[in-house]
This record gives structure tokens, sequence and C-alpha cells, in this order.
């Protein structure tokens, strides 16, 4: 077991027209972290000036190319250094910078590859939409591992290092949560959820609707034809291997 602390943990923030809120954001999360990362995602408002302002370390996109790809520029900068963790959050103010320890606390007492924020043990403040979309997905991704899974969607997450190579695997757009917990889950990793608090406001989502729900359709059919195309090569080698044996204990022709 070990002791996770500040200096294990880069923050790493998917940014696009957050200038009103990234500032406050960054500077809640210093106190929590060693280094925060914001990949502005081709903002047009001054999202990459204020969080540089606030003590951020800032990547900009040249055009915008989704949640997931700002999230992957930022995880292949932290990766140079030697953080044993990212933590991921919204850069709209949504998520509370001051529950990162929560978060460190659980990666200190389990081994546990990725730890997922759960919104949903007080939804009280959740629009309904979100809260009906949100654990609509919740439950269809949590029969495609066959494992309950409180809030698949939670941007607010952190990860292990030994985590990267799925994460860099994962969707470029609003998918990429649900592909690399699908992933995590995939590849034997350890999935925990710690309860988190939302704070919603009046901003327009930056969800693009057709294409976004293009991209979630496109990880959950692909992820299912990988279970599929697994579960059909297990079967034929137990055929095999069934075949084998029983042609083994025939027995021998009499000379």
């Amino acid at each position: 077991m070990i002791e996770v602390n500040s200096d294990m943990v880069c923050a790493i923030i998917p940014a696009h027209n957050e200038e009103p809120f990234i500032g406050n954001v960054v500077r809640g999360l210093l106190r929590h972290v060693k280094q925060v990362i914001v990949v502005d995602d081709h903002s047009v408002d001054n999202t990459g000036l204020a969080a540089s302002a606030a003590g951020a370390v800032v990547i900009r996109h040249p055009k915008r190319l989704g949640k997931g790809a700002a999230i992957k520029s930022g995880l292949r900068q932290a990766a140079q250094e030697s953080f044993e963790f990212f933590l991921f959050l919204d850069g709209d103010g949504q998520h509370d910078p001051d529950e990162a320890p929560t978060f460190f606390a659980t990666a200190s007492e389990f081994e546990t590859g990725l730890i997922i924020g759960n919104r949903m043990m007080n939804v009280d403040a959740m629009p309904w939409a979100r809260r009906w979309t949100n654990r609509f997905m919740s439950w269809q991704i949590g029969k495609l591992c066959r494992r309950e899974l409180p809030d698949s969607q939670c941007g607010y997450r952190m990860a292990h290092r030994n985590l990267l190579s799925v994460l860099l695997r994962s969707s470029n757009g609003f998918a990429f949560e649900t592909e690399s917990l699908l992933l995590a889950i995939e590849a034997g990793f350890l999935v925990s959820f710690v309860p988190v608090r939302t704070i919603y406001r009046a901003e327009q989502s930056k969800i693009r609707p057709a294409r976004d729900t293009l991209g979630y359709a496109r990880v959950l059919t692909r992820n299912l034809r990988l279970r599929r195309g697994r579960a059909s090569s297990a079967a034929v080698v137990r055929a095999c291997i069934s075949h084998k044996s029983s042609t083994n204990s025939l027995p021998s022709p009499q000379l």
C-alpha cells in the first residue's frame, strides 16, 4: 500500500471556452496537486490565458479535436515526468477541486487502476434529464461489462500511470469516459467509485448531440463486437481441446 501525496499527482483539465471558471478551478487544484495541465481545445475566449495566469501549464490545440483528444494531449505531456497518478476533471467548475483528497485516500487504501466520482448518491441538484441519462448509460455499460456501475459518465476521475496505454487508446470525443472505463475493466484493472458532488450552473453543455451520440454508439458497438469475437474464439479453443481429449481417450487399435 502506498500513501498518495500531492507530488505524485498531475491534474489534467480539457477546456473549451471556460474563461469564467478555469482560473478558480486551477487555483483550487494547486492546493492539492503538484501540477495542473489545462488543454485549451481551441477556445475562442481567453481560457488559455486565464489558466496560465492561475498557474497551470497550458497546451493549445490549433483546432477543436474533442474532449478525449484534449485529455490525451495532457496525458502525453504529464507522462514525460514521474507522476504516478493523473487526476481528470472538467474546467467549468462543475467538479469541486477540494474533493481531490477523496481520490487520494482511495488510491492509498486500494490498488486501484481507475477511480471514478459517483454523483448519483445525491442527485437533488442534478437536472432530471441528466439524472435519467446517467442512470440509463451506466446500466447499459454495466450490462456490457457484467458489473454494477453507479456512475459511468462522471468526468471527475483519477487513473494510475499503469493505465496510460489504455487511456491513449480511448475515444477522442465525449465517449472517452465510456471507452476508457470499458477498456480498463477488460484489461483487468480494479475500478473503484468515490462519492462526489456536482455543481450545476446555467451554462450551455459542451456536448455536440449528433456527433457525440454517434461516437458513444460506435464505442459500444466496437466493444460489443470485440467481446463477442473473444467469446467465439474461446468457444473454438474449448471445442478443440475437448475433441483432442476425446481422441486421446480412444482405445489403441489391436495389432
